[in-house]
């Protein structure tokens, strides 16, 4: 396989892993680019920032899908305010909540009786039913068969 080939397929597999479109994939490839640091942990952090995912990471749904879709349909809360959508860039030190008709949910129910592991950057209070996104992750806490290097070549060429 080519270069090409071997970036596009890298970029791929984080672009469905992740459940994003061309176009949003870009945008936020063009956001972690600005910022400084290294492009490519920067484009992982943001990722790893998304409303959507920090649902699916504390374990309120069991797929990204399955937690966008909580997301979009108003279970889901920030900060103790309804946030409908599921790009919305979660800060350090925000609390993300689940509404009270929605704690009753079986979906929800079976996602956190199945959840296998918390990550280290979020603490959950099991009382409450909320966690909160303590810090940015650690690259060496995220994916390790993802080359973001690969997706910054692909995306610089």
């Amino acid at each position: 396989m080519s270069n090409y080939g071997m970036q596009l397929q890298e970029k791929q597999k984080l672009r469905h892993m992740y459940g994003l479109g061309e176009k949003q994939f870009r945008t936020l490839f063009s956001k972690a680019q600005k910022m400084q640091g290294i492009a490519g942990e920067n484009f992982m952090f943001l990722l790893e920032c998304r409303l959507d995912n920090l649902v699916y990471r504390l374990g309120f749904a069991n797929s990204r899908a399955g937690a966008r879709q909580l997301v979009a349909h108003g279970h889901v809360t920030v900060n103790g305010k309804k946030v409908d959508i599921a790009s919305y860039q979660v800060s350090t030190g925000d609390v993300i909540g689940l509404r009270e008709k929605s704690r009753a949910l079986s979906s929800v129910k079976e996602a956190l009786e199945g959840r296998s592991h918390l990550p280290a950057y979020v603490e959950y209070n099991e009382a409450a039913v909320e966690g909160k996104f303590i810090r940015l992750p650690e690259r060496a806490e995220l994916s390790q068969d993802i080359d973001e290097k690969q997706i910054v070549e692909f995306y610089n060429r």
